[in-house]
């Protein structure tokens, strides 16, 4: 018997990698169907890192080993190809040595495929992993991208892939006019709820690629995927999507801090080893911070006190003072109003320390990009308080439950 058990304990990490996936990507259902979509075409394929089956094979190696279709070339959004760069760093082209395939770069000089990186290319290929928030530049590639093959007269086919923040969660305002962005590309909440191939076609049908183009668009479905899935439920492995997305949650909890991340006045946890899970700074008291927090008795979070050091950055040998954020149910919790209560309470703590005030005109100028309105900030920043914008950022979610349904691949 205790040989058994001791088996049984050696092997169970086996047992778990080894398991069969819940669900099937659309890269698997092309791979399983032998490429035929594919055949006798001149392929350009937009990937980066997560571009993998749900073996971890490369989406690049399958299709350059494809005998029926030719892989031309590789296209990367921003982080580049291997997920090395941070944000907004540019990233260069390059060839590779062994195969010769061109890799370009859609994340610098510049964001769009052009006229003639097209002229020997029959369809477009994306498959890449995404994280379900508009604020996520992965989107803004991709809706570029369909620019570009519909103005060449390509075919586009995106490979699908599940929505980290499942089916279900729509949360935020959609972007007001004027206020479209890289970072806000689309007339969308800032949690949409949806796949990259619903939200593609979305974005195809409801005209809000530049001049109402429409792309000839082809989705390879995902099977097995529900809308109530997050990403663990999937039995997928998750590859970490960009630097500081390191794991299947991390996407809850940038929802929940990265638009205050974008002022710079708070660590939000980026350059220690929690990224966007911390609300920290020099003069916070912890302790103090943590019961104030839990006192808002939010449904589906909780908060630690925690000091750390940062790795690099700004802050980098200053201790900072704050609290970590633990989700406990990710159903009930609503994440992009943590980071206002955070704000709230912070206000009340340290009148003299006013968020907006701490910051400076080009970042508060990205936080109203990244929300897509400067209305919530103004309202906000009155007198600090979640009650003065919670209609603001609940306004447009029915009426996009009701377009986006239109649009559904799965139940």
């Amino acid at each position: 018997m205790i040989k058994k058990i001791l088996l049984l304990f050696l092997f169970f990490p086996l047992v778990l990698f080894t398991q069969t996936p819940k669900v099937l990507l659309g890269i698997d259902l092309l791979e399983r169907d032998n490429f035929t979509l594919l055949e006798n075409k001149r392929i350009a394929l937009i990937t980066n890192q997560t571009g993998l089956n749900s073996r971890l094979v490369s989406t690049v190696d399958l299709l350059s080993r494809a005998e029926n279709l030719q892989l031309v070339s590789v296209y990367s959004p921003e982080h580049g190809f291997h997920g090395l760069n941070t944000a907004g760093e540019s990233v260069e082209d390059f060839t590779d040595s062994t195969t010769g395939i061109k890799y370009y770069s859609l994340y610098g000089k510049r964001t769009k495929p052009t006229r003639e990186m097209l002229t020997n290319i029959d369809a477009i290929v994306y498959d890449i992993q995404d994280i379900g928030c508009r604020a996520y530049t992965y989107i803004t590639t991709l809706g570029l991208a369909m620019e570009a093959a519909a103005e060449s007269g390509k075919e586009f086919i995106i490979l699908d892939r599940p929505n980290p923040l499942g089916g279900l969660r729509i949360e935020g305002n959609i972007v007001e006019d004027g206020f479209t962005s890289f970072v806000s590309p689309f007339k969308i909440p800032y949690v949409y709820g949806l796949t990259c191939g619903e939200l593609a076609t979305l974005i195809n049908e409801e005209g809000m690629l530049k001049d109402s183009v429409k792309c000839k668009l082809h989705i390879v479905k995902m099977v097995g995927w529900e809308r109530w899935m997050h990403f663990y439920d999937t039995g997928l492995i998750w590859v970490p999507s960009s630097t500081n997305v390191p794991y299947s949650s991390t996407p809850f909890y940038l929802v929940g801090s990265g638009i205050l991340g974008e002022l710079v006045t708070i660590s939000i946890g980026i350059s220690y080893t929690l990224p966007f899970q911390t609300f920290a700074a020099e003069w916070i008291d912890p302790d103090t911070l943590s019961a104030r927090m839990n006192d808002l008795k939010l449904k589906g979070v909780r908060f630690r006190p925690i000091i750390y050091r940062t790795n690099y950055g700004i802050w980098i040998d200053k201790i900072l003072k704050g609290v970590q954020i633990h989700i406990t149910d990710y159903d009930k919790v609503n994440l992009m109003e943590l980071q206002f209560y955070f704000m709230e309470v912070h206000n009340n703590l340290y009148p003299d320390k006013k968020i907006f005030d701490l910051t400076d005109s080009t970042r508060i100028k990205m936080f109203d990009k990244v929300m897509g309105t400067d209305r919530v900030r103004i309202l906000f920043s009155r007198d600090y308080k979640v009650d003065a914008i919670k209609d603001y950022l609940r306004k447009d979610l029915t009426s996009f439950r009701n377009l986006s349904g239109k649009y559904f691949l799965y139940n």
